[in-house]
């Protein structure tokens, strides 16, 4: 009896400690802050500065692209699509987690990476997926990493589709990755002020 007593409480033990890597799902508040957003989710701000480093991708960028894509909520996912307007059918896409990243492109980071362990709904793992792709936009493409708006164009219709111009149509899509220019200024100001950066 002691024995499973004492086993069972080295497994809860264990449960406990091995919580999702994710931390809290939710979006933190405050969303137009930077300085609020690395206070409340402290780990944040160490791997937003880790892609820096490795990929030289500017924190500021990061964290406005990841606004863009999920508010920074670890298991965003696309809406539900309905068919007749009330049959669930699925999603739009499989994109999920910080990144919204789409399962194909994630399981190709994840080859030509080796990061096999690697989760979209993990905030390091995400900030390396972003400054991976936008280090490869980059090469391929020319686009500075301090472009906020072209890098996000690119990630968001793919190298492919950025190259072809697919963008050029989407007059919404435009009128987001301006935005996107304006909110990593906005960050960047906000960080430099608050001495996180």
């Amino acid at each position: 009896m002691k024995k499973s007593l004492g086993l069972l409480c080295l497994l809860m033990l264990v449960a406990s400690c091995s919580g999702s890597p994710r931390g809290n799902p939710n979006a933190p508040n405050s969303l137009d802050d930077a300085c609020a957003i690395t206070d409340q989710r402290r780990n944040f701000l160490p791997a937003f500065k880790e892609a820096q480093s490795e990929y030289g991708v500017p924190v500021a960028v990061l964290m406005s692209m990841m606004w863009q894509e999920s508010k920074f909520k670890a298991t965003a996912r696309t809406p539900h699509q309905y068919a007749l307007g009330v049959i669930p059918v699925g999603r739009q896409s499989s994109a999920y987690g910080f990144a919204q990243v789409l399962n194909g492109t994630w399981e190709e980071y994840q080859q030509i990476t080796g990061r096999w362990r690697a989760r979209r709904d993990n905030i390091h793992d995400a900030a390396q997926f972003m400054g991976w792709y936008m280090a490869q936009s980059n090469k391929e493409l020319g686009l500075a990493m301090n472009d906020t708006r072209n890098q996000y164009l690119a990630y968001h219709d793919g190298r492919t589709g950025y190259r072809r111009g697919t963008w050029r149509r989407k007059g919404w899509l435009v009128n987001i990755a301006n935005g996107l220019q304006d909110r990593a200024v906005m960050y960047h100001l906000q960080l430099q002020r608050c001495g996180k950066i």
